[in-house]
């Protein structure tokens, strides 16, 4: 069975630093010790309101990220013309609004077909990957595959979040029926949300999933062990699962 990719989001670093106003902790530090730890990527969500990632900080991860740096950002095209300057190694569009605490729920990439070709496209003629971030619904797949996505990223919030164990089962099933369906019709597929170690080994085990981006467990994690040592037991626990 392949290994998936492990992307470690960085931003909860800089909402530590923005929280204070200071130049510490860097989230250009914790991407480096991400690296050391085997992170295959860094991910990180250039919000419209700065809110945490700064514009410098996604330059200099540009100059400095040795692996992959996968750049989240509201499908707009402001958004997109900064990711069409900078470059980063793939684009994942997300749902975006001012008053959440993170990215709620996934695209409504059927709705907004038309819009998202166009910018899809601009995204694609300057050498950039674009995933889509959506729920794990049929019509958003098929959506995501005609108008022209490389991959999708499925929200595994409703299967993290579960309050019991038949919700968790219903989630869980939609999640591996749906990577099955975007792996057959040909997308890429990737997973992230809520995900952490004590419930990222059942979603790890979907061999059609081959790269997750997690972030704010790993960073509370890594209060207590560390930036390399949180990022290395995650990738343990991801290599071990597709192990079986």
């Amino acid at each position: 069975m392949k290994e998936a990719r492990l992307g470690v989001n960085v931003d909860h670093v800089a909402t530590l630093r923005q929280a204070r106003g200071t130049r510490y902790p860097d989230p250009v530090a914790a991407a480096m010790l991400a690296e050391l730890g085997g992170a295959d990527q860094i991910t990180i969500h250039l919000r419209e309101d700065r809110r945490h990632i700064q514009d410098r900080d996604l330059r200099v991860l540009r100059e400095s990220v040795s692996t992959r740096l996968n750049l989240e950002m509201a499908p707009i095209k402001d958004m997109a013309k900064i990711a069409y300057e900078i470059k980063p190694d793939m684009v994942t569009l997300v749902p975006e609004k001012r008053e959440e605490l993170t990215t709620e729920g996934g695209l409504d990439v059927a709705l907004a077909r038309e819009s998202l070709r166009e910018l899809i496209r601009f995204l694609q003629d300057g050498d950039i990957k674009v995933s889509l971030f959506i729920a794990p619904d049929i019509e958003q797949i098929r959506a995501s595959h005609k108008v022209g996505a490389n991959a999708i990223e499925i929200h595994t919030g409703c299967y993290c979040d579960a309050k019991n164990d038949q919700l968790r089962e219903t989630e869980y099933s939609r999640l591996a029926d749906g990577a099955k369906l975007a792996s057959k019709i040909g997308l890429d597929v990737y997973a992230g949300h809520g995900l952490n170690l004590l419930n990222v080994a059942p979603v790890a085990a979907l061999s059609e999933i081959t790269e997750f981006n997690i972030g704010h467990s790993i960073v509370c994690h890594a209060l207590f062990v560390g930036m390399t040592e949180a990022v290395r037991q995650m990738k343990r626990a991801i290599i071990e699962a597709r192990r079986g």
